[in-house]
């Protein structure tokens, strides 16, 4: 490697340094309370699951709005209001993807959005939080607990945005939300992993 490139990229590692120590700016608490909206270009939400007992296949989910009422000194008082576009969901098989948005899946059509409703948050001390709320898929509603963790928070260098993410997981059973399609021969358990990137409103 010549001196040149070497010194261009212990440039460009010292820089990537810089912005991650200028996004997350420490313990949970320190980050601004507020009313905070959902980025849907950053935030993903990817299931998987046991196809044929060969692979945990998994898929995604785009296009999420919604709000989060953040407290960050009393973080038992957040809220957060989630929704998802049905017909987003992708798979790497085009087939498949089809598949899963008509009526024998998801039925996009008819239950076009799945949306998550926060009804307790039970901080854990450590920058994470069980948070259990009403989630709502294929037009039936079930209670989901959601394991989130606090990932950073700061000024997003792009669009100046004060912003917060968090990561979160989740599982559920797609029979009892109506989506039967080859169970058990496709796993019936869904395992949700959720990135979650919010932006600050007031």
């Amino acid at each position: 490697m010549s001196k040149r490139l070497l010194t261009c990229s212990l440039a460009v590692v010292g820089m990537a340094a810089s912005l991650s120590m200028a996004l997350a700016e420490g313990a949970p608490q320190q980050v601004q309370s507020g009313t905070y909206k959902v980025e849907p270009g950053h935030t993903q939400v990817v299931f998987s699951l046991l196809h044929f007992g060969f692979t945990n296949y998994s898929g995604l989910f785009s296009g999420a709005s919604g709000t989060l009422a953040l407290d960050s000194v009393h973080p038992a008082a957040s809220k957060l209001t989630i929704s998802l576009p049905v017909s987003s969901v992708q798979t790497t098989s085009n087939r498949l993807t089809d598949e899963l948005k008509g009526a024998d899946w998801l039925d996009a059509a008819k239950y076009p959005t799945a949306t998550f409703v926060s009804t307790q948050v039970v901080p854990d001390g450590k920058g994470g939080a069980s948070i259990t709320g009403n989630f709502t898929l294929h037009g039936i509603t079930r209670p989901l607990t959601l394991q989130a963790r606090y990932v950073g928070s700061g000024v997003n260098p792009m669009d100046k945005a004060y912003t917060v993410g968090f990561q979160a997981t989740g599982v559920i059973k797609r029979s009892e939300f109506g989506v039967k399609t080859y169970v058990p021969m496709v796993g019936d358990e869904v395992t949700l992993a959720i990135a979650g990137a919010f932006e600050k409103q007031n």
